[in-house]
């Protein structure tokens, strides 16, 4: 069972919804991103994915595609995450996943990559447009690292779909909730409930669902049986970050000990 799946199961077993926020590297600033990231594993994070900041996110909506650009502006590279991931190696409680485009992986070089990954303490990567037709190579050099590559799917993936990838599928899977990009909305689709499910008849991993929670309350309205294993989040945590808001604040709000972000 991999380090991604430990965490959630426990999370699980506790009686809770294990929490993964998602943070873009250099977000809000170089500085601040190693403080928020910190605060996030010190803080309840029970997995924290950490954006690669890439000048045409087209799965990304305006908030994470903002702070993508911010990044790069700063001269926020796969490099320079690497590099610092690399220095904390062992010291956050939380599992790392890097969640990227395929493009500057192929740069960075595949083998130096899961090389350099597992050197860093990365446990898992989401990479949205690699398809499994042609994630083999990748998948391989990571897995010799003990590093999973995560498995993406949406309301669009159909069961028989789900079935090709469960075969190689660890850690857990996202689940995407809408078509389209990342971003809040104000309640979850219908849809969101037969994914899930369909999604649960396929994998014996744990299910994850993101793209558009901004608070626990769209969750509790999903049928008991149907809810995720986990949370994922970014945007909401994104703009609350923006406002000034801090990533202790924001994740009290999802272990029910504070009020909304948005207030």
């Amino acid at each position: 069972m991999s380090i991604l799946e430990q965490k959630i199961r426990a999370a699980r077993a506790n009686g809770r919804i294990a929490l993964i926020p998602f943070l873009t590297a250099g977000f809000p600033d170089r500085e601040r991103f190693w403080e928020i990231l910190r605060e996030l594993d010190e803080n309840g994070a029970d997995i924290i994915e950490i954006g690669v900041p890439f000048s045409d996110p087209v799965a990304d909506g305006p908030v994470v595609e903002e702070a993508s650009r911010r990044a790069l502006e700063q001269g926020v590279c796969l490099h320079g995450i690497m590099e610092g991931l690399r220095q904390r190696a062992g010291s956050f409680r939380a599992g790392l996943v890097l969640m990227g485009y395929m493009n500057p992986f192929l740069q960075y070089g595949l083998e130096r990559f899961a090389e350099d990954a597992a050197m860093a303490g990365i446990h898992g990567c989401i990479v949205p447009d690699l398809p499994l037709e042609e994630s083999g190579q990748f998948r391989e050099l990571l897995g010799r690292k003990g590093i999973t590559l995560l498995t993406l799917v949406g309301p669009n993936t159909t069961e028989e779909r789900m079935a090709m990838y469960a075969p190689v599928s660890q850690g857990y899977v996202y689940v995407v909730s809408v078509l389209g990009t990342t971003g809040e909305r104000n309640g979850l689709p219908p849809e969101v409930e037969t994914t899930l499910e369909r999604a649960r008849r396929v994998f014996s991993v744990p299910v994850a669902l993101g793209f558009g929670l901004r608070e626990p309350g769209q969750l509790a309205a999903l049928t008991p049986d149907r809810r995720p294993d986990a949370a994922v989040f970014g945007s909401s945590l994104l703009k609350h970050l923006d406002r000034g808001g801090t990533a202790a604040s924001f994740l009290d709000v999802w272990k029910g000990k504070g009020s909304s972000s948005e207030d």
